[in-house]
């Protein structure tokens, strides 16, 4: 099991650089109003990418989010998610909602809604349900954690783009809250000579990437870097772990 700073440093790096996910309080979404009470936000709408049995999803995107669509290509991952996602955040009370699709990513297009990218990926959704005139296009959070290592650089560079465009605008209006995309990976060394370097696992048929060669591929799609850091608090002995 991972440890639990892994979600922990997750929430605080996503509500430092969108301080709308912050529902409580705080020195980074500070009550504004007369009478104390927050301003009115639309829902907020993440896609966690690669998201397996949904770790993600439930630790930290439903503490932050009201609504995530999760997209994993191994059904016995997915129906695990199913299985267990009534004991998430809001599910029940049916306060926030979770949507599962099942398939390739590089068959996903985040531009779409979950119905134009069509019955292929079989999606089911618990917990709220939209009202028709509910506009579902568009995500605050595009979250990739642990799962692009099996994306070739071209595959890669062609959903980043494609998440760039599917970002939404910040509901506070200001445009240095707009929405964003999150990678956490691991990330090796970059090369002696200080070149951009990746790590190929036979195992699991995936590559470690170097921290140039990650921003080597924000470059190619057309991404800019906001903040970095790396996720304190793992074991030691592992590739470092950065956001």
């Amino acid at each position: 099991t991972l440890p639990r700073v892994d979600p922990l440093g997750s929430r605080q790096f996503a509500q430092s650089v969108l301080p709308y996910t912050v529902r409580i309080k705080s020195v980074l979404r500070p009550l504004t109003a007369d009478d104390g009470s927050q301003p009115p936000l639309r829902r907020i709408r993440a896609l966690d990418v690669g998201a397996g049995i949904g770790r993600v999803t439930a630790n930290v995107l439903l503490h932050l989010v009201d609504d995530v669509v999760m997209v994993e290509p191994i059904p016995k991952f997915v129906e695990q998610a199913v299985n267990t996602a009534e004991k998430w955040k809001g599910i029940s009370s049916k306060e926030k909602s979770v949507t599962f699709l099942t398939g390739p990513l590089q068959r996903f297009d985040p531009r779409k809604t979950v119905k134009e990218n069509g019955d292929e990926f079989n999606p089911r959704r618990m917990g709220w349900t939209p009202p028709p005139t509910e506009n579902e296009s568009g995500y605050d959070i595009v979250w990739c954690q642990w799962a692009l290592g099996h994306l070739s650089d071209a595959d890669l560079v062609a959903f980043f783009k494609q998440a760039r465009e599917s970002l939404r605008k910040s509901p506070t209006g200001r445009p240095q809250e707009d929405g964003l995309v999150v990678v956490k990976e691991n990330v090796c060394r970059d090369s002696h000579d200080g070149e951009p370097a990746v790590v190929f696992d036979y195992d699991d048929s995936s590559v470690t990437r170097s921290n140039l060669k990650w921003l080597q591929l924000f470059t190619e799609a057309g991404l800019t870097l906001v903040r970095d850091k790396v996720q304190e608090g793992l074991p030691e002995g592992l590739f470092e772990v950065r956001m």
